[in-house]
């Protein structure tokens, strides 16, 4: 099987380098202070086409644009789920997360039980194993029972809260979701974002001397659409229309926010030896907190490309190259084991990791497509991405059939004119499904 083949590839090279095992041992390792200091910031339902640098029009997001040109810019960035809590499962584990059942976010209120599986081993789990300071800040998402709290998941600090959304204004508006710092509730009149981004500066300031794993997850844009403070709108006053107006006003808000937490790896000295990604964990949902997609077609919730094709940057300064972009397709789960080889950790050698190592073909030494496929489930619909054909079975309809290469909105089915492109994928696809296990819930 060609996944488990990149496994055992990845494994392989990672023990040819003498990259540091889980343990911390390993004879060719890089001294502790060597190794980069991780940064992964996450934005909630943003877009495909809500940056600048993505071609918006409206949108004032200069250090998203700048962090862009700073690394690589993934055109064909996607997430394997249309949805907040399974595109988390899977970015922490690197594992298409059906495989775990892990498909859709946990129901609220949730039974005993539900949330990323303990069997799982996360990012962070195999980062902290190996020496480096680990933290979360911002959403969760995987399950709120004790032995789903990120302090439990691999993180040594947490300060965020453990359901799909939260108030940005009143901390307090729900109290079975509260604002936690470590396991203990804490209420502040702090804007949300703005109270994210000062414990992400205080977590890089703390840990400067690193080795460092920060996982910046914002809620912001998700909804509730709540204004920030009037400076942020302020900027907006020609924008007429008052969803979007408050919309761009948060999205100015957490693109400041990712700017103070650059600014703070530059007065550190840890920007020269820090991994930097950037995305968002689905795309937008336009109804609902006026973000765009276009020119994808659909949205969050959805496996048009609207749904989880995402702005995407990397940035590993003197690793990979800066101002490039990269058409190419990648997926989310490509950072556990991007992480790992950075990090000199080797990945867990008793499960499949779907993800790969993104470095190579980024800096020129591996000229293959990182993916041969990448595949989707999502409850009925399922969706398959082989070059630049796209077979979507959206449900309770035949499958359809798009080459996103000339047709990247979707909207040309090609289903009967290629029959034989539709049975080669939808062949590739059952067999994909036929090594997932059901939806947990």
């Amino acid at each position: 099987m060609p996944a488990m083949r990149r496994v055992l590839v990845c494994a392989l090279m990672l023990l040819l380098q003498g990259c540091r095992g889980g343990s911390g041992e390993g004879g060719g390792s890089p001294p502790p202070d060597d190794r980069p200091n991780i940064v992964l910031i996450v934005a909630d339902d943003l877009g495909y086409a809500d940056l600048g640098v993505q071609g918006s029009s409206d949108v004032l997001s200069p250090r998203l644009d700048a962090l862009a040109a700073e690394g690589v810019r993934f055109t064909s960035g996607y997430v394997s789920a249309p949805d907040c809590s399974p595109t988390r499962a899977g970015m922490l584990t690197g594992r298409y997360q059906q495989r775990f059942g892990h498909e859709r976010s946990p129901p609220r209120p949730s039974p005993p039980g539900v949330g990323l599986p303990v069997e799982e081993t996360t990012l962070s789990d195999l980062l902290r194993s190996a020496g480096y300071a680990t933290g979360l800040v911002g959403k969760w998402h995987l399950g709120v029972d004790p032995e789903f709290h990120p302090m439990n998941r691999g993180f040594d600090e947490f300060f965020g809260f453990l359901w799909g959304k939260h108030s940005y204004i009143d901390w307090s508006a729900d109290i079975s979701n509260p604002i936690l710092r470590g396991f203990e509730p804490v209420v502040e009149s702090t804007y949300l974002t703005e109270a994210f981004t000062r414990e992400a500066v205080s977590f890089i300031r703390r840990h400067r001397d690193g080795p460092f794993f920060l996982c910046l997850s914002y809620n912001a844009v998700h909804e509730p659409l709540e204004s920030p403070p009037q400076e942020y709108l302020d900027r907006f006053s020609d924008v007429a229309d008052p969803a979007r107006r408050i919309f761009l006003a948060m999205l100015a808000a957490m693109d400041d926010g990712v700017g103070e937490v650059l600014d703070e790896l530059e007065a550190t000295g840890a920007a020269g030896n820090s991994l930097v990604i950037f995305l968002s964990d689905n795309g937008g949902a336009p109804a609902v907190n006026a973000s765009l997609n276009t020119p994808l077609r659909g949205e969050k919730a959805e496996l048009w490309e609207g749904g989880i094709r995402v702005p995407f940057f990397l940035r590993w300064k003197g690793h990979v190259p800066a101002g490039v972009v990269y058409d190419d397709p990648v997926i989310q789960l490509d950072i556990f084991p991007t992480a790992l080889v950075a990090a000199g950790v080797a990945p867990p050698g008793d499960r499949l990791i779907d993800g790969v190592n993104l470095v190579p073909h980024l800096d020129g030494s591996d000229t293959r497509e990182p993916h041969a496929e990448l595949f989707w489930r999502y409850g009925t619909p399922s969706a398959v991405r082989k070059g630049s054909w796209k077979l979507i079975r959206p449900g309770g309809v035949p499958p359809q059939l798009y080459d996103l290469i000339e047709d990247v909105g979707e909207t040309t089915d090609l289903a009967s004119s290629r029959p034989e492109v539709v049975a080669e994928l939808d062949a590739d696809l059952a067999a994909w499904k036929a090594e997932l296990i059901p939806p947990r819930w």
